[in-house]
Order: structure tokens, then C-alpha cells, then sequence
């Protein structure tokens, strides 16, 4: 509990936290603003086309926002100590090493988990207000039926910013860690969707932003993902991407010198 203060001191004494939970936050005011956009665009439009109209499920796309926010201050939390010396100072305290590294764990898996319900379900709620039965009722599904969906997709969140306390632990270096981020986040899926079949479809169900759907058996036809993944498959991956690198990252920190 001692070492669970002390690093909960750490994170609530910097600006990049709050820096960073706001911006998550700010995800939800994307995605009124998208969905006003939307509403509009469709009220204007002719008959004709609100009858192909779409819109996707804006929680879902806007939870990259806090996705990269939170994966950004799990690797601060390690790579600013590792930057400024301080982890010396925390492993002469903490000779075991572990110990510190568990405590990251948990705050920043926390702050990520409140940052992703708070801005998933409030992108929900105001989506579903502004956006009404336009688009052929895309958000007059009763709610108990995309709860699964929504807690799924809100625990994406902690997992990145698990995943950056790992990466940043294993590489030592901010940049190196937030280009992993966005590499997971952005660049792999572009690139899963455009190759050729069955690599596009295999590849594109282990990505993070498929994970959740495929959890909770919900429909990715549409999607530049796949679907190939049973939900305790699905479940289990996406666990693996928050254990694995702080597993690896725990070991190393115990191996190497701070």
C-alpha cells in the first residue's frame, strides 16, 4: 500500500495526467460534434439518399481518442522515471523492482478504465440523443443490447494504457513506446485491411479494435476488421495485450540495470 501512495503521488503531480485524461474526455465532445454533423447532413438530405444513408457507431471510433491518451500515460509513468533518474531512487526504496511496476499497473489501468467508460458511454448517450431513428434507426437499439458492446469496447482503454506501462518498460524511450501506440492503433489495421486474402482477414482479427465485437459476438461485416476469433479466443488476446508486455517489461526491469 506504501508503494501504491507513492506512485498515485507520482501520477496526480504531473500535468501530463490530467493533460492526457482531458484530452481523453475530449473524445466525447468529437463525437457530438460528428454526430450533429451527421444529423444534420441527413436531415438535409433527399429522400433517396437517407435511404442508403450510414453512419457508424461513433463510441466505437471515437474511443481512439482516449485509447492513445491513456496508452500515452501508461509509458510516461515508466519512461520520464527512466528520463530523469527517479527510478533509482524508487528501486534503491523497492530493491524487488516488481513491486513498482505492479503499482503502475494498477493506477494507470484504473485511470484508463474510468477515462474509457466515462468517454464511451457519454459518446453513447449523446450520439443516441442527437442522432435519434435517422439512419434507419442505427441508434434505436434498446440499450441492454449494446451494453455488452459498450463495456467491451470501455475495456479497450485500460489495455492500451497497460500496454504503454509495458512497451515503455521494455524500450525505455517515450517515442519508441507512443510509435508502438500508434503503430497498433492506426497503421497496422490500414495496412491489415489492404492486403490480400486470408492474410487481411486473419491479421485484421487480432487487432485491438476488433477485439471487443468479436468478445461479445457482435456483427463485423462491415468492418476493416475480421472475425475469426471464438469470444473467450477474442478475450483472451485482448488480455494477452496488456499482460504480455508488462510481464516482459517486469522481467527486464529485474535484469537490467535502472
Amino acid at each position: 500500500m506504501n508503494i501504491l501512495a507513492s506512485e498515485w503521488l507520482k501520477v496526480r503531480t504531473v500535468r501530463s495526467t490530467y493533460l492526457n485524461l482531458a484530452l481523453s474526455l475530449g473524445g466525447i465532445l468529437l463525437g457530438l460534434a460528428v454526430a450533429w454533423t451527421a444529423a444534420d447532413m441527413y436531415d438535409s438530405a433527399p429522400p433517396h439518399q437517407r435511404a442508403r444513408a450510414a453512419v457508424a457507431d461513433l463510441e466505437e471510433v471515437v474511443v481512439i481518442v482516449p485509447q492513445l491518451c491513456m496508452g500515452i500515460l501508461g509509458a510516461l509513468a515508466i519512461t520520464s522515471e527512466h528520463a530523469t533518474g527517479m527510478l533509482r531512487t524508487s528501486f534503491t526504496v523497492v530493491p524487488r523492482r516488481w513491486p513498482v511496476l505492479t503499482a503502475k499497473s494498477v493506477l494507470v489501468g484504473l485511470l484508463g478504465l474510468l477515462a474509457g467508460t466515462v468517454t464511451v458511454f457519454g459518446t453513447y448517450t449523446l450520439s443516441r440523443f442527437v442522432i435519434g431513428d435517422r439512419f434507419s434507426g442505427v441508434y434505436a437499439t434498446p440499450f441492454l443490447e449494446r451494453l455488452p458492446t459498450l463495456v467491451t469496447t470501455s475495456l479497450s482503454v485500460p489495455v492500451f494504457a497497460l500496454l504503454g506501462l509495458g512497451v515503455g518498460a521494455i524500450l525505455r524511450s517515450t517515442a519508441g513506446a507512443v510509435a508502438t501506440l500508434v503503430g497498433l492503433a492506426y497503421v497496422i489495421p490500414m495496412i491489415c485491411g489492404n492486403l490480400p486474402e486470408p492474410w487481411s482477414e486473419c491479421l485484421g482479427s487480432v487487432m485491438i479494435g476488433a477485439l471487443p465485437r468479436q468478445i461479445t459476438g457482435a456483427d463485423l461485416t462491415n468492418s476493416v476488421y475480421g472475425s475469426l476469433l471464438s469470444p473467450s479466443a477474442a478475450a483472451a488476446v485482448l488480455t494477452a495485450y496488456a499482460a504480455v508486455p508488462v510481464f516482459v517489461g517486469t522481467l527486464l526491469l529485474r535484469r537490467r540495470a535502472a
